[in-house]
């Protein structure tokens, strides 16, 4: 009886530890996910406000 409660008992710290590393694996690949996009976005928002230093350059003033 002993043997089948310990048997079980490290059956149940597998699983748990399992479940906790696949936790951490989605986790790790949500948050690689969110970075690509945010440098995306970050890329764009710079080429968008280089494009528009380049276009008020060129506009001549008035005054």
């Amino acid at each position: 009886m002993r043997g089948s409660n310990r048997l079980t008992a490290e059956e149940q710290f597998k699983a748990a530890q399992k479940k906790t590393e696949k936790a951490k694996t989605e986790k790790e690949e949500a948050d690689q996910v969110r970075a690509e996009k945010i440098g995306a976005l970050r890329a764009r928002r710079l080429a968008q406000a280089a494009q528009d230093e380049k276009t008020a350059a060129a506009k001549p003033r008035k005054g």
